[in-house]
């Protein structure tokens, strides 16, 4: 049994079980490859959260556990196909296919899609599956697509890349000269092959940096998904009356289906001016982590009317309840001290979810010190204002 529809189909028999037992029985399966089929089963149970669309296809085949580490999820996938969209779609290039997650949902909105792969294991697998999904507009090309592109005369739309981020050593890198392919060296190249190209950057990237070396940036995508940050986008153009002094910054979290997003100029936040507290109102607010990454903390004070706690502690709170921060908003219930007996009047099941602001212990430290373990539906947030550690009890009202 060596075909991935046998192989998918032995899976979906045994979805039940569990992969690592089902290992332990090759006797009784003799021509059966239950490695593959363990990846099967693994990849089936990860996709119901990471790529719902594709635990729906019977014949999909998942690939090894790093190929669908490092795919992008089914949400941001669809974020990038929708500002392709936005840009008037056409023809795409994905030189860096992997997965082909991104292929396959860039392919919904385009005309047609040329997805490049080097690995040549990886290769048949994106194949087989842009087959069982029955996406035709994608054509496969195996090899180095620099060098495949250099020996065509492609012209696309848009090309995306997604430097492999990992060194010769498997160390996780994130500036783009240390990347593969490395984007600096074929920038031309690239730039002369599409109308727009967009860059997918790891999350650790220097944004300050990154713009340097790509001044035909006209915006940045920082995306998070479930307030974790994973992909910063840069969208370059290859027409120079597009490349603007500032490019436009967009903060989005997509939360429960649902995008909140805050954009601004680099200018902006440079002219912004804050104002600070030395007292803690009703409210406290804690911009999601895709405004984190892009640093406008003085513009969300400014633009919110909200009061920040200290220079270096990015959260800020108000007496007013703000219905439309992008981030997390908090009711503050009570102060308390750094006391395990205090603490457990007010958490009689001593379970609370801390969060540790420009405060001297980290959680896990507080935790040991407060006598407390992780869970339960309250919050302490632990910060400094006017320059002494202070902890508040507070309950999360709200998520964007």
């Amino acid at each position: 049994m060596d075909s991935y529809s046998e192989i998918i189909a032995f899976a979906h028999e045994h979805h039940n079980e569990d992969p690592l037992r089902l290992l332990l029985q090759q006797q009784r399966y003799p021509t059966v490859n239950l490695s593959l089929v363990a990846q099967q089963l693994e990849g089936q149970r990860q996709a119901s959260v990471k790529w719902p669309t594709l635990a729906s296809c019977d014949d999909y085949f998942y690939p090894p556990k790093l190929n669908r580490e490092q795919s992008s999820s089914e949400a941001t996938a669809c974020y990038k196909a929708q500002l392709f969209l936005s840009l008037g779609g056409g023809t795409l290039a994905d030189l860096t296919g992997g997965m082909g997650i991104d292929s396959y949902f860039m392919a919904l909105q385009a005309s047609h899609v040329d997805y490049f792969e080097l690995n040549p294991d990886l290769f048949p697998i994106a194949k087989h599956n842009f087959q069982a999904l029955r996406q035709d507009n994608i054509s496969c090309r195996q090899g180095d697509s620099i060098v495949l592109l250099q020996a065509s005369n492609e012209h696309y739309d848009m090309i995306l890349i997604d430097p492999a981020r990992r060194d010769i050593k498997g160390r996780k890198v994130s500036a783009f000269e240390d990347c593969t392919p490395n984007l600096l060296t074929h920038l031309d190249l690239l730039l002369s092959r599409c109308r727009y190209l967009l860059v997918k950057a790891s999350p650790m990237i220097d944004i300050h940096q990154a713009l340097r070396q790509l001044p035909q940036t006209t915006q940045i995508h920082i995306v998070a998904l479930n307030n974790e940050c994973k992909e910063i986008l840069f969208l370059l153009s290859s027409h120079t009356e597009e490349h603007p002094l500032c490019p436009t910054i967009r903060c989005l979290n997509l939360h429960n289906g649902n995008p909140s997003s805050f954009q601004f100029q680099q200018h902006e936040e440079a002219e912004a001016v804050p104002t600070f507290t030395n007292s803690i109102h009703q409210y406290l607010y804690e911009p999601h982590a895709a405004l984190m990454k892009g640093g406008c903390f003085n513009l969300i004070s400014q633009h919110f009317n909200l009061n920040k706690l200290a220079r270096n502690t990015h959260l800020y709170t108000s007496p007013l309840l703000l219905t439309d921060f992008p981030g997390r908003t908090f009711q503050v219930l009570d102060e308390i001290p750094l006391n395990a007996k205090k603490a457990a009047t007010l958490l009689p099941d001593h379970k609370v979810h801390i969060i540790s602001r420009n405060h001297p212990l980290t959680p896990d430290q507080l935790y040991k010190k407060l006598k407390l373990s992780e869970g339960g539906t309250l919050f302490l947030i632990a910060t400094t204002l006017s320059s002494t550690p202070r902890l508040w009890l507070c309950r999360l009202l709200a998520a964007q």
